[in-house]
């Protein structure tokens, strides 16, 4: 039932009339990227880095897509990849920006129920990544909903896999500083049946 309602709150963000460079607009994208008991509380950080809503639950919800803000807006919430996290998380988003190993004071978690519009799973597109050589390297992820842990320290999620095609959690950017665990939710595969388990 509530991933009927996260789908349906992609269409209906998507396809609304409302401009996209709105404050209503941006708030409700980027805060249904968590659930609605984290989202609907969460300060809202918009586009140009101002302060949307000011929320009470410690959470910040926020355009997770690193590409430059468009003129008019995102397209989708698919395409600004709105991510929910918490301080810690903020840490983490920071680092990632500004291209600094991460130091964080514990594992944080990170929801985007809308998606990411694909990356190499290998290395961030800020970093070298290529998106034409890893879909050639079958490298190449555009992600439905799912959740994110940040670990304090990278090498606690080591083993884990980094195939994205078994359906369980797995590793992105293994070696980098920015390794963290991708927890997959019913639709992962939406944008891309093609890597779904078979």
């Amino acid at each position: 039932m509530r991933l009927s309602l996260i789908l349906l709150s992609i269409i209906f963000i998507s396809c609304s009339e409302t401009s996209h460079n709105s404050a209503e607009w941006q708030i409700k994208t980027y805060s249904s990227a968590a659930p609605s008991y984290i989202g609907d509380f969460a300060t809202v950080i918009g586009g140009n880095g101002e302060i949307l809503r000011e929320g009470t639950n410690g959470w910040i919800c926020q355009q997770g897509n690193p590409r430059p803000y468009p003129k008019d807006g995102w397209k989708s919430a698919h395409e600004a990849m709105p991510a929910c996290h918490d301080e810690e998380g903020m840490k983490w988003m920071m680092a990632y920006a500004e291209g600094k190993a991460p130091n964080l004071s514990r594992d944080t978690y990170m929801w985007m129920l809308h998606g990411d519009v694909g990356e190499d799973n290998r290395v961030s597109s800020l970093y070298g990544g290529n998106k034409e050589n890893a879909i050639k390297m079958n490298h190449f992820i555009e992600s439905g909903p799912h959740l994110m842990l940040m670990p304090k320290d990278t090498k606690t999620i080591e083993n884990f896999t980094t195939d994205f095609t078994k359906g369980e959690p797995y590793q992105m950017f293994k070696g980098t500083p920015y390794a963290h665990l991708m927890i997959p939710f019913e639709g992962y595969y939406m944008f891309q049946p093609e890597a779904a388990p078979k």
